[in-house]
């Protein structure tokens, strides 16, 4: 782990000697930081506060503020869940209750393998093939829980044993030992 913070330090004071240490360029400092990792480390941030010279509090405060900055890595592969009128209408709440069961996150987090991240998105323009969701770069519509459970039936099996492995010994709800309760 001390290597993973010395590095994210190298990187993070590259970072900082090309933009100065004028308060104004926080903004463009966080952008470049999570650019370079991909979210913005805490170390990267203490840094940040330091050369800045500003509270560690207020460079939080302002990449909180900010709905494009992350404090947690994100997943290799992105699961966005379309929210839009059309997907809404015909189901995309229980579409993205059964991705979570998958995946065995919640709307906005990462697995502990960081292999997927899911969050949900206004639009992703594909209504007519409503409820839909872009899995991994891929458009995937027509969803249904049967289709959900088929796309990441390997995510599960990886999810049960992660859920095993912390002692709660049981499969999460809904996965595919719920196969007499599908949608079609």
């Amino acid at each position: 782990m001390a290597m993973e913070v010395s590095e994210i330090q190298l990187h993070a004071q590259e970072i900082l000697e090309t933009h100065g240490g004028a308060r104004e360029s926080l903004i463009p400092v966080l952008q470049a930081l999570q650019g370079r990792f991909g979210y913005l480390p805490e170390e990267a941030m203490r840094l940040t506060a330091a050369k800045l010279g500003m509270p560690e509090s207020s460079v939080y405060g302002v990449a909180s503020f900010y709905a494009q900055f992350r404090f947690v890595p994100m997943g290799r592969e992105q699961v966005q869940v379309c929210r839009g009128t059309a997907c809404h209408v015909r189901g995309v709440d229980r579409i993205l209750e059964e991705i979570g069961r998958q995946l065995g996150i919640s709307e906005g987090e990462t697995t502990p393998d960081l292999s997927h991240s899911l969050e949900t998105v206004a639009c992703i323009g594909c209504c007519a093939l409503a409820p839909c969701a872009v899995v991994g770069g891929r458009t995937e519509g027509r969803l249904t829980a049967k289709k959900i459970r088929q796309l990441f039936r390997k995510v599960s099996g990886a999810a049960k044993e992660a859920v095993k492995g912390k002692g709660a010994g049981h499969a999460p709800e809904g996965t595919s030992t719920d196969a007499g309760h599908e949608e079609h």
